[in-house]
């Protein structure tokens, strides 16, 4: 069953209070950190699915999961924190975020890296995965937050 509880997205690295519009840490809009207290139960739902969807998207895109159950007995082992209710990419990403330094084998943790990206370290690769997130995640607020199209302003 799904946790009715969502929990907050912050990792501690908030770049909104310097003026960024998309959290550089967890990616959410700085109107979602500063009132995400005050959501419901839904709308933090559909914040996490959001993030958790153009996450995955950013991962699958450079890697592939071809052994989810010895992924999730890996996360569990090394007990690194991941939502469970999210897909088995953000999971991938957790456990790079936890220690993409320390994984000499992906297959031993159930994943493999696709061949463009196999040049990369993990760190890079983590670190590239981290910042299409953010650009996707930015790209997103532009197009929907700013677009005076989609709240009744003037069409050309």
């Amino acid at each position: 069953m799904f946790d009715q509880s969502i929990k907050t997205p912050c990792i501690g690295v908030c770049s909104t209070g310097i003026g960024d519009t998309v959290c550089r840490g967890c990616k959410r809009f700085s109107h979602e950190v500063i009132n995400w207290n005050a959501y419901t139960v839904e709308q933090k739902r559909a914040v996490d699915g959001r993030l958790s969807e153009f996450l995955s998207q950013c991962v699958s895109n450079k890697l592939v999961v071809i052994d989810k159950a010895l992924l999730a007995w890996q996360l569990e082992v090394q007990q690194v924190r991941h939502r469970s209710h999210h897909d088995e990419y953000c999971w991938v990403f957790s456990l790079l975020k936890a220690g993409a330094g320390q994984i000499t084998n992906t297959l031993e943790y159930g994943f493999q890296v696709n061949l463009p990206f196999r040049d990369m370290s993990l760190i890079e690769l983590r670190d590239t995965i981290d910042q299409e997130f953010y650009i996707l995640s930015q790209a997103h607020y532009d197009r929907y937050m700013l677009s005076p199209d989609l709240f009744g302003g003037q069409s050309s």
